[in-house]
């Protein structure tokens, strides 16, 4: 018997901001992507203090909250970036689909193994909800911003509309960083042709995981940006609501 270890870096087991309803959040160890406003840079790396758990440890972890998910909740896997451990976050969805919990895969959409699409379609046949953080539309400030090109995102994207799985759009909006109209409407024009997209999100900019950055002795880029408002956010999308 071949078993399956996830590679996790914390539990939330009250998650209200991670998908409908109130919901069992797995954050998971390891992101190919380097995000310059990233709040959570602890969970790029492997690391020695992460949790190597089963899908069925983490499952029994799970049960025990059942009745919270009642009225529209569930679990969600996130990250860092849960596609890195597809095969656990796979066998995890499988146990809670079988329990009738709904499952949500909170994601980046990096997937570069198009040879073995079927793998993924293995995943998301068992997922009821993914939420995709497009980070930018343009591929060059993509990289700039993530350190890592767009394509296999987009692709993504398309992929969950080909299959018509249920997608949240979520955008990280940046003051001064990308939150000019042309950026916006193109990021707006490459989701308006899909017909999966159940809700597209702005969320505004913030500098919460400052902190984490100085104590891994990393350089925050963004330190000299101010955090973003809803200001911000409803003059984000006054600059989408008429395409040019």
């Amino acid at each position: 018997m071949i078993f399956i270890i996830g590679r996790i870096h914390s539990f939330e087991s009250f998650g209200t901001a991670d998908g409908p309803g109130v919901r069992f959040v797995i954050f998971m160890q390891g992101c190919p992507f380097r995000c310059l406003y990233c709040h959570n840079p602890d969970t790029w790396y492997g690391s020695s203090k992460c949790l190597e758990m089963t899908p069925e440890e983490v499952f029994d972890k799970i049960i025990r909250f059942k009745s919270y998910f009642k009225n529209g909740g569930g679990v969600t896997v996130s990250g860092g970036e849960p596609l890195a451990q597809l095969e656990f976050v796979k066998k995890l969805f499988q146990l809670l689909k079988k329990e009738g919990i709904n499952t949500c895969l909170d994601t980046n959409g990096y997937y570069d193994d198009w040879k073995n699409v079927a793998k993924l379609n293995d995943l998301l046949i068992q997922t009821d909800l993914v939420l995709l953080d497009i980070k930018h539309a343009n591929n060059h400030e993509h990289r700039v911003l993530t350190g890592m090109d767009n394509v296999n995102t987009i692709k993504f994207a398309k992929h969950l509309n080909d299959l018509m799985i249920p997608t949240w759009i979520r955008h990280v909006v940046v003051p001064d960083l990308n939150d000019d109209k042309r950026s916006l409407q193109d990021l707006i024009k490459i989701i308006s042709g899909f017909d999966n997209i159940v809700k597209t999100e702005l969320l505004p900019f913030h500098k919460m995981g400052e902190y984490k950055w100085e104590s891994l002795g990393l350089r925050y880029e963004l330190s000299n940006f101010r955090a973003g408002t809803q200001d911000d956010i409803d003059k984000a999308w006054e600059k989408i609501k008429n395409l040019d």
